[in-house]
């Protein structure tokens, strides 16, 4: 295959991990941004968000379209409703305080991990997706300054791949939404900006912490769910999620959800490319270093604010 059809192919394949990085850093960056909490165990949230969409298809059975519709409704929900149970016990009581919800959210992290050891096994488990067919993809080269399109043989990618782009796409337009043209946004913005006044104009800030530490969680979730017929699942699968999406959320700023998904497109699809043509390990060496680079030029990333 010649080199532009690969890169295509190449640029696809980071495309998915963009597309599932961007809803899982998303959610960090929402708890970070509202709440002032760095939610150590969101990688978490997504593993369990894999493990229970495995369960809930194994449970349904039969035609896997069931199973996978009935996992993206109620998996984000049942993780959502978990990280509210965890933020009304836990975080709640030691008044967000940001270096006791770091180890708080630390012993989280290995509370769920370890239950998850002891009742799913250690196992990686597949989740069959709800369709899959191969689609051949054109490339197109100019002849006598016209485009003659072509088909490269093995260029192709799955409908499930692109459906994942499109359900991520879908989803942080409706985040987007949420945000910048409801109620509950203005609320959250609102707490954001100065919790103390959020609270003399009579906003509940406790239960809107509750709803955004349950949101960015089910977020994670959702990511879980969408990747897991590609990947599998597994206990130990939320540690590189937690680190590109903090990775992610440095780069973009923290608490900005435009900057969070232009990082997360631009990590993802350098991770993909450089994977296939190089090596998974580069990627991440490289993802590093320009972290690096961005605390030391712009340390409130790139769409941060900075602070005075």
């Amino acid at each position: 295959m010649e080199f532009g059809p690969y890169l295509m192919l190449a640029s696809l394949e980071g495309a998915v991990t963009a597309a599932v990085l961007a809803l899982t850093a998303v959610g960090l960056s929402l708890v970070f941004g509202v709440m002032r909490v760095v939610n150590v165990a969101h990688g978490e949230f997504f593993m369990l968000g894999a493990v229970l969409a495995w369960w809930i298809a194994g449970l349904v059975g039969g035609n896997p379209a069931i199973g996978f519709a009935l996992a993206i409704v109620f998996v984000p929900l049942l993780v959502g409703a978990v990280a509210v149970l965890v933020d009304v016990t836990i975080l709640k009581r030691i008044d967000y305080d940001p270096e006791r919800t770091i180890v708080a959210t630390i012993g989280i992290l290995y509370i769920i991990q370890q239950v998850t050891l002891m009742t799913y096994g250690p196992e990686a488990r597949p989740v069959e997706a709800p369709f899959n067919t191969r689609l051949a993809l054109p490339w197109f080269e100019f002849s006598d300054g016209r485009p003659q399109m072509y088909w490269p043989w093995g260029l192709s990618t799955t409908s499930y791949k692109l459906g994942v782009i499109g359900a991520a796409v879908a989803v942080l337009i409706g985040v987007w939404v949420l945000m910048a043209r409801t109620k509950i946004g203005l609320v959250m913005r609102a707490t954001q900006l100065d919790r103390e006044m959020a609270l003399a104009f009579g906003i509940p800030v406790e239960k809107v912490y509750a709803l955004v530490f349950g949101l960015g969680a089910g977020l994670a979730a959702l990511a879980a769910v969408l990747i897991v017929p590609i990947q599998q699942a597994h206990y130990l699968m939320g540690h590189d999620p937690l680190l590109l999406s903090f990775i992610v959320v440095i780069i973009g700023g923290l608490g900005s959800l435009p900057g969070t998904v232009l990082a997360a497109v631009l990590i993802g699809l350098s991770d993909g490319v450089i994977s296939v043509f190089f090596s998974p390990t580069l990627a991440k060496i490289l993802a590093t270093l320009l972290v690096a680079l961005v605390l030391v030029f712009r340390p409130q990333g790139l769409f941060g604010a900075r602070r005075a």
